[in-house]
């Protein structure tokens, strides 16, 4: 990314301040549901 691409995108993130909350949200929900799907897989066996 160059320098201008990131100067973009922190004042666009320093103007939607809600925006930043809300991509910590998701990224904290995305990181506990590959949590859930990898540990309910492993204990599964012998089924279809």
């Amino acid at each position: 990314m160059s320098q201008t691409d990131t100067s973009k995108t922190a004042e666009f993130l320093k103007n939607h301040p809600r925006l930043i909350g809300m991509m910590f949200a998701a990224m904290i929900l995305l990181s506990q549901a590959g949590t859930v799907v990898a540990g309910g897989r492993s204990g599964t066996t012998g089924g279809i």
